[in-house]
């Protein structure tokens, strides 16, 4: 029997099913709803007959033209997972300390890399925003290592950046790997970015994405930015040539996307506060985070998630299921912000949810084992999404 990959990526039951999902919405995947503005590329435009640069050239073009930072504090990457993956063995990490709920690769590359998982609980109460300084304090005295994301995935809830600060300060001799991914998309940036202050802090690490924001997941495009001495370290476990021709050529073009950006963000920004309002006349409905592009939801209305899963893919709508993750099993659901008039369609699909469900759990009730044949699925290790 053909063992499965564990997970799969949050869209990635679109790209296998058959060609009707092909006019589903997809609220899956939380990049940017719209293309940056580097024309049409075809393969003519590359040299394929040639090596790409060793050390992936072009994306360290994009984070020291773009930031301004020293080009010996740039690692370029196949993808910010690659950094994941690369810094619990490059640091010989033994015990990293994760937010629970959160991406879940964090704990898979500690494990791969042998080292121990502790995780500290966000609790619904409070939003699942982070713990007091105290709480993550008392956690670290027994990991050497504190991998987390600003904003979390897939709570969409920040994390102050001065909180980080305070604890790499306090304890020099640990590790605070901040995954930066979604950062562009916060009303905060660049002021609550770590990046530029890795050369005051040398125990802090940062890894970015620029997949997400540029919505260019195809090429993989994402770099460590950390002290010199750390990147240097990093090297000596980096396999070489990581980052293909395609991608760093692409790289560079991102520099040119300023107004691209600016549309972006106050996009995002503008829908945010209508998604926000729109949801408080939801029946049914609690929305969480939203610090990003994105919302974690519960389902409050009449059956499980799957119910209305079931019925948001009649409505040719795809989101994110995210009882999988420790601590959102009680019907929690992400979507992601996209263009206007594709979020007036899963608002207004949203609005008529719990009449419509109601109405036809009364005509037709599920059968019994409903529910516990969708838990079982879930659990099942070849589901576990990102």
């Amino acid at each position: 029997m053909t063992t499965l990959y564990h997970h799969q990526h949050g869209g990635a039951q679109l790209n296998h099913a058959s060609q009707k999902s092909r006019a589903m919405l997809d609220f899956s995947v939380n990049i940017s709803p719209i293309s940056p503005p580097i024309g049409t590329l075809s393969l003519d435009t590359f040299s394929l007959q040639a090596y790409p640069s060793i050390d992936g050239r072009g994306i360290k073009d994009f984070y020291t033209g773009k930031f301004g930072f020293n080009g010996d504090t740039v690692l370029p990457l196949n993808g910010a997972i690659e950094g994941i993956y690369l810094l619990p063995r490059a640091l010989g990490l033994r015990r990293i300390l994760l937010l629970s709920p959160s991406f879940y690769e964090y704990e898979r590359a500690g494990r791969i890399a042998g080292a121990e998982i502790a995780f500290l609980p966000l609790s619904a109460e409070n939003g699942f925003k982070l713990p007091s300084i105290e709480l993550i304090a008392e956690a670290l005295l027994h990991a050497d290592a504190f991998m987390i994301a600003n904003p979390n995935n897939p709570t969409g809830t920040e994390v102050p950046p001065e909180i980080i600060m305070a604890l790499a300060s306090r304890f020099p001799d640990k590790w605070f790997i901040l995954d930066e991914a979604f950062i562009q998309f916060t009303h905060a940036f660049p002021g609550n970015s770590l990046m530029g202050k890795v050369m005051a802090l040398k125990n802090v690490v940062v890894v970015h994405s620029l997949t997400k924001f540029y919505a260019l997941p195809g090429l993989r495009l994402g770099a460590i930015i950390a002290h010199p001495d750390v990147i240097r370290r990093l090297l000596n476990y980096k396999e070489p040539w990581t980052v293909n021709a395609i991608a760093e050529s692409v790289a560079p073009l991102l520099l040119e996307c300023g107004a691209y950006e600016e549309e972006l963000r106050d996009m995002i920004f503008s829908e945010r506060e209508r998604i926000v309002e729109s949801f408080s006349t939801i029946e049914g409905m609690k929305l969480v985070g939203g610090a990003a592009n994105f919302f974690l939801a519960q389902w409050n209305g009449d059956g499980s998630l799957d119910v209305l899963l079931s019925w948001l893919v009649g409505q040719q709508i795809h989101v994110r299921d995210c009882r999988n993750f420790t601590g959102l099993e009680d019907n929690y659901f992400r979507f992601a912000i996209r263009q206007p008039l594709e979020n007036d369609r899963l608002l207004d699909a949203l609005r008529s949810a719990m009449l419509s469900i109601s109405t036809q759990l009364q005509t037709n009730p599920l059968p019994e084992n409903f529910n516990h044949q969708s838990s079982d699925r879930r659990k099942n290790g070849s589901e576990r999404c990102l």
